[in-house]
C-alpha cells in the first residue's frame, strides 16, 4: 500500500488543521484492516516512516529507511544552495524555474529522461499546492529534538538505505540513523540518487523484498 502524504498528491489538508501525517498514516492502515505491517519511506517518507513507528512500536515488524536526513543536522552547501535556487525562483514567481531546480537537486546525473520528467511533475504539483495554500501547522515531532526516542526501536528490524549519488547530507543521515537504531550499516543504492526508489526502481524493489522475506522466515507463525 502506497499513501499520498498530508498535503501531498491527492491528499487534502483540511484548512486550520494540525498535520500529523504520522497519525494518517496508523489511521488509514486501521481503516484497512492492517494491525501489523512493515513501514519503506523514502525521504520525508522515511522521517513518517519513523514516526510511526515511535508512536505504535508494537504494530511495526520491520523499517525500510532510504534518504533520510535528520532536521537538527546541519546542512552542507551542496543542500544550501538547492534549497537557495528553489527559493530565488518562487520569490521571482518562475514557478518553472523551481522545478528545474528541483529536479537538477534531487534527481542524479544519469537519471533518464522518464524520471526527470516524472520528478517534473510531482515537484510542480506540489510547489503548486504549497503557494496556494501555504505551509499547514505542524503537531509536535514523536521523535523529539534528539536521538533518544529513535534509540527506543533498536529491537526493531530496520534497513537504512541511502542512493550512491545522492547528497552527503543524506549519506550522513543514514549513518547516523545507522547508529541510533544499531542496524550495523548503511545499504547503498548503486546509480541512485536522493530519489532512489523512482531512479532504480528494481533495486530497491529487490532490497524491500528481501527485507520482508528475511522477516518472515523469522517471524512466529502468528504473525506471518
Amino acid at each position: 500500500m502506497a499513501f499520498d502524504l498530508p498535503g501531498h498528491g491527492d491528499a487534502i489538508v483540511p484548512d486550520r488543521r494540525e498535520v500529523a501525517p504520522w497519525s494518517d498514516v496508523l489511521d488509514t492502515l486501521d481503516h484497512l484492516g492492517a494491525d501489523r505491517f512493515v513501514l519503506a519511506g523514502n525521504s520525508l517518507g522515511a522521517l513518517v516512516a519513523l514516526q510511526a513507528a515511535v508512536t505504535a512500536p508494537e504494530r511495526v515488524e520491520g523499517l525500510v529507511l532510504v534518504g533520510y536526513r535528520p532536521h537538527g543536522q546541519p546542512a552542507s552547501p551542496r543542500l544550501n544552495a538547492a534549497w537557495e535556487a528553489e527559493r530565488t525562483a518562487l520569490a521571482a514567481g518562475d514557478l518553472n524555474a523551481a522545478v528545474r531546480a528541483g529536479v537538477e537537486a534531487w534527481t542524479s546525473a544519469g537519471a533518464t529522461e522518464e524520471v526527470r520528467t516524472h520528478a517534473a511533475r510531482m515537484l510542480h504539483r506540489q510547489l503548486t499546492e504549497q503557494l496556494t495554500h501555504g505551509e499547514p501547522p505542524q503537531a509536535a515531532d514523536p521523535l523529539g529534538t534528539g536521538p533518544a526516542a529513535l534509540r527506543t526501536l533498536r529491537s526493531m528490524p530496520a534497513l537504512v538505505g541511502v542512493g550512491e549519488h545522492d547528497m552527503p547530507d543524506f549519506h550522513e543521515g543514514g549513518e547516523g540513523l545507522v547508529r541510533d537504531l544499531d542496524t550495523g550499516r548503511t545499504t547503498v543504492i548503486p546509480g541512485a540518487g536522493h530519489l532512489a526508489p523512482l531512479e532504480q526502481p528494481a533495486a530497491f524493489c529487490t532490497l524491500l523484498m528481501d527485507f520482508v522475506h528475511r522477516l518472515s522466515q523469522q517471524s512466529s507463525p502468528a504473525h506471518r
